[in-house]
């Protein structure tokens, strides 16, 4: 089998292979351009024709990986993209003082279970177990009362996040939240 035989046989489900994996098109093009030099040079050593077929995607799957190895060296990190950044302890001071009272602002059920699980660094697999209920009810409820915290804390003030969604900077409401 000769390198056009092959390469009109299977361009087009290399190029759908490629196109399922990599959102670039002229990337995509590129990548196929790869290929068909590795085929060229690599097809004297396969010994068993009837392994083409295989042989041709696992060069495809390397190739992909070998790009996306490369652009993560090229991209270059920006210090807003780090997760780990520190958020500002003036910022944040200023806020914990209102999360005593917005507790007391929620139920009963969901003061205690934040409580314990947020401020007081309770494991949700052993606080399930300690209230005897399923991990998965618990978290459900741990997520409902979370967003009820947030709520009260945005009917007091506006908030700006950043691209990642983390907490930049807040402003009290005109109508005067008294809740802390």
């Amino acid at each position: 089998m000769t390198l056009d035989t092959i390469w009109a046989d299977y361009h087009g489900r290399l190029r759908a292979f490629l196109r399922a994996r990599v959102a670039n098109p002229a990337d995509v093009d590129d990548l196929l351009q790869d290929i068909l030099l590795k085929v060229g040079t690599g097809l004297n050593q396969l010994e068993d024709q009837t392994k083409l077929h295989a042989w041709l995607f696992q060069t495809a799957q390397r190739t992909i990986i070998d790009y996306y190895r490369k652009s993560a060296q090229l991209r270059r990190i920006d210090p807003d993209d780090l997760w780990y950044r520190q958020d500002d302890p003036e910022l944040t001071q200023s806020l914990e003082r209102c999360v005593e009272p917005f507790l007391q602002a929620l139920s009963p059920e969901d003061a205690e279970l934040l409580t314990a699980i947020d401020l007081e660094g309770m494991a949700q697999k052993a606080h399930a177990e300690q209230l005897g209920i399923p991990y998965s009810t618990l978290k459900s409820r741990v997520s409902k009362a979370r967003a009820n915290l947030r709520d009260l804390f945005e009917t007091c003030c506006t908030f700006s996040r950043d691209t990642r969604g983390n907490l930049k900077d807040f402003d009290q409401k005109s109508d005067g939240c008294r809740k802390c």
